[in-house]
């Protein structure tokens, strides 16, 4: 160890201080020394920093402080960081967890995370530089996160020669770009990493700075909070005695409990009131906010993971309709209409996007009209669910108005949303239930509903295929519909073109049309290219697994081409047709199809015939002989 260390501060919690800002503004080294200056590095782990760090290190003994932070190999290798770092230290008698996240844009996923569990964020930037974009990009989620707190260290002084003209041209740039987020405390805080200055120690170089080092702001920021007197309980638990009464366990988000209050639970707002309270296994009076509790009520309530418990005075407001901002961090655009799985507090619940209202240009903050996220794109969004939802916003509390947003394809987060309030249309919506059941259709009809989807490139022979498929249905007595690509663009989908987002809403309306239809009774076949696997997947959800049927009509793009049956590859081929599938837009094919159909060595009455005899295999009921 190196220095001595101030006695902790009684009774104070942990302060959770997130590092951020552009690549190779020295976030890993700012640590690095922050934790030597503090005396919080082992011997062991600096001898081990010391041994790997590079020949030109110019720390103590040859040691790059960076490598204390920098645990990954690819780290080390590249010079960046690409996992969040956690230390824990005693900065002044107070003790931190800090977390170093990467600056890299592509690593932006791993900030946010980072920024939602912490309550004050230090952002670095390169006095060389100035405010560069991901700086700008980082600053907006810590605000949208609900960091209140903020440092900027100017760092790399040294590199400009201690230049208070240079600081103060950044401190009136970040000022002006900061001014829309009202922060309730900003400091501004020139600084040298590698050499410590105005970290913990100060320095003659810059004597011309009177505020506190970055130790002393640690040491004394206030982040102290108004307690939330709303009760929210998340049920993640339920369990029953052998005299048959349930016990309901979660975390407790925000409020209190106490033995014999009045609750309510979920939506419905169904009364109970509890009738004995366990905190850690001990039966307790009262629980406050952040306890881990299980509670019992006086009446027999059905309660699964995913419902809420909270109370009248402060009742939660759940809808199916929700506006909310979106940090998106996948490369492929997002686009509304495309579904994915939500994951809050509660259960998995899948949603989509119904609308992107607005995009948020990073530099100026202004709202830019668009029809799709690219990465790393912050913009407000309408999203509908598939069920009610706690719709608290983000700003009443993180737990409860935050959610992952979880590809359904291979179960990556795609995204995160942080919700500002519940739409008021949905409040007005009522579905109607039908007065004929899907059973009683079934008996009238004698056929199972069922939306069989075929999906191919342009000329593989979907619509020639479903006709085929749809006269065969027909002569045997089933009562059908076709739905086919191109009749739907000339009027349901007309105002559609194919850009992905159209694409993306022409599959919705597509898969929403066919849904009725079903829902009426109707063997249903859609024909339409629906290039994307997500778009494909959001139809199956909206129509039902247990219903739809995924034919993939599986003909090479060269044969696809010979055919041509329209001209369109000869024109995409000359530049004429912009966006055209197999061309110049992707085809993603179907991994695991219900059916795979491959045209080139079958003619196309064979093909409607292996669709019929797929169908009636999955519980068609065959035709009685004549």
């Amino acid at each position: 160890m190196n220095g001595p260390q101030s006695r902790l501060k009684e009774q104070e919690p942990r302060l959770r201080v997130l590092t951020c800002g552009s690549v190779d503004d020295g976030k890993s080294t700012l640590i690095g020394r922050l934790l030597y200056d503090c005396d919080q590095v082992a011997e062991d782990i600096l001898d081990a920093a010391r041994e790997h760090s590079p020949s030109d290190a110019t720390g103590p003994g040859g040691l790059d402080f960076s490598y204390l932070l920098d645990g990954l190999s690819a780290e080390r290798e590249q010079g960046i960081t690409i996992d969040v770092a956690y230390r824990s230290c005693v900065v002044l008698g107070r003790t931190c967890q800090i977390a170093d996240c990467p600056g890299h844009a592509q690593y932006t996923r791993n900030m946010a995370t980072a920024a939602s569990n912490c309550d004050v964020a230090i952002v670095l930037i390169d006095a060389r530089a100035g405010l560069l974009e991901q700086t700008r990009r980082h600053v907006r989620i810590c605000a949208m996160m609900g960091i209140a707190h903020l440092a900027v260290a100017i760092n790399k002084m040294d590199l400009v020669d201690w230049s208070e003209a240079k600081f103060d041209a950044i401190e009136v740039e970040f000022r002006d770009f900061a001014r829309e987020f009202a922060f309730e405390s900003l400091s501004l805080i020139p600084v040298s990493a590698p050499f410590g200055f105005n970290l913990v120690n100060r320095t003659p170089e810059l004597d011309w700075y009177q505020g506190p080092t970055l130790a002393e702001w640690l040491s004394a920021v206030d982040v102290s909070q108004k307690e939330r007197a709303q009760v929210r309980l998340a049920i993640q638990w339920v369990s029953r005695a052998s005299d048959g009464t349930r016990a309901y366990a979660g975390p407790l988000l925000s409020g209190s409990l106490q033995q014999g209050q009045e609750i309510v639970i979920g939506p419905q707002a169904y009364p109970a009131r509890i009738t004995s309270l366990f905190r850690a296994g001990k039966a307790v009076d009262r629980a406050e906010a952040g306890d881990a509790v299980s509670i019992s009520l006086d009446r027999q309530v059905d309660l699964s993971r995913g419902d809420w418990i909270h109370t009248n005075e402060h009742a939660a407001e759940f809808s199916t309709q929700i506006a909310a901002d979106i940090i998106w961090f996948h490369d492929q655009t997002l686009a509304a209409g495309r579904s994915f799985w939500l994951k809050g507090q509660g259960a998995w619940v899948q949603g989509s996007v119904t609308r992107i209202r607005h995009r948020i240009c990073l530099d100026t903050g202004q709202k830019i009209a668009t029809d799709g996220l690219a990465i790393n794109d912050i913009g407000l969004c309408n999203l509908v669910t598939t069920q009610p939802i706690l719709c608290d916003s983000y700003q009443q509390g993180r737990a409860c108005g935050s959610f992952l947003i979880v590809d359904t394809i291979n179960n990556s987060t795609v995204g995160v949303g942080l919700i500002r309030h519940a739409l008021r249309r949905a409040a007005h919506i009522t579905p109607v239930s039908a007065a004929i059941d899907n059973a009683t259709r079934a008996i009238r009809y004698g056929q199972q509903a069922r939306v069989i989807w075929l999906t191919g490139l342009s000329g593989a022979g979907k619509s020639t295929i479903a006709k085929l498929a749809e006269q065969i249905l027909w002569a045997q007595g089933r009562a059908t519909a076709l739905l086919d690509g191109d009749n739907l663009r000339s009027g349901l989908c007309q105002d559609l073109g194919f850009t992905e987002a159209d694409r993306v809403e022409n599959v919705r309306r597509t898969a929403e049309a066919a849904k009725l239809m079903a829902d009426a009774g109707l063997i249903v076949i859609c024909a339409l290219i629906s290039p994307f696997a997500r778009d494909r997947a959001m139809a199956r959800t909206i129509i039902g697994s247990d219903r739809f049927i995924e034919v993939f009509i599986d003909t090479p793009v060269e044969v696809c081409a010979d055919r041509d049956p329209k001209g369109l590859y000869a024109k995409a081929k000359r530049g004429l047709i912009p966006n055209f599938t197999g061309v110049s837009a992707p085809y993603e094919a179907p991994i695991s199809p219900d059916l795979r159909i491959e045209t080139h060595d079958s003619d196309a009455d064979a093909c409607a015939h292996a669709i019929y005899d797929y169908v009636v295999s999955k519980g068609q009921p065959r035709p009685a002989a004549d």
